[in-house]
């Protein structure tokens, strides 16, 4: 069977849960319904999402390579099953709430005024990872690395030093509790 290939395609207001399966390159979907769509086996490069839904969407072996979702709703997403090759994206104000990175290398990525509620980031490497302006509520940071990730203007997160790698990593004094809660310590905020 051919495997579909895709160049410079614009999708916009489309349900897609019949996208067929195969390789997308350089393509944009705009406003398109990806929710419980299955995904398996698609590779994405330099491709962009705005204003999609892709919640609960099956990422089995899925490929994203330099992939940008902006304005997305992505909830319950598993990240974690996507074909760890090369993968790389980042998310501009979007949802990604009950989704799971579980051991995924992402280095470096950017997550820009996102909710990551309740995320799992458990044994995930987002060394140089940048948090900016982002709700991390309830979010799993265990065995992590987060040596060099900045978390400067984001809240809610809660991270052990002691479970996690920390090393240059950067916090808002202001956020400093998210750190120190496993301590069970008072911090006066008006001192």
């Amino acid at each position: 069977m051919k495997e579909t290939y895709v160049l410079d395609q614009n999708f916009e207001n489309t349900d897609c849960s019949q996208l067929a399966t195969g390789e997308y390159e350089n393509c944009i979907f705009r406003n398109c319904n990806f929710e419980y769509a299955d995904l398996s086996g698609f590779s994405f490069a330099d491709c962009e999402f705005i204003e999609c839904n892709l919640s609960m969407a099956k990422l089995v072996k899925t490929a994203f390579h330099d992939v940008i979702f902006k304005e997305c709703k992505m909830f319950g997403l598993q990240f974690s099953d996507c074909n760890a090759f090369g993968l790389s994206f980042q998310f501009d104000g979007s949802a990604l709430n009950n989704s799971v990175f579980y051991q995924t290398s992402i280095k470096k990525t950017v997550f820009k005024n996102s909710r990551l509620i309740e995320v799992d980031f458990a044994e995930c490497d987002l060394s140089n990872a940048i948090f900016s302006n982002c709700d991390l509520s309830g979010a799993v940071f265990d065995s992590t690395n987060l040596e060099k990730a900045d978390f400067r203007t984001s809240v809610n997160y809660s991270i052990d030093p002691a479970l996690n790698r920390l090393k240059k990593a950067r916090f808002s004094l202001s956020e400093i509790y998210g750190l120190l809660y496993k301590l069970d310590i008072e911090i006066d905020k008006n001192s």
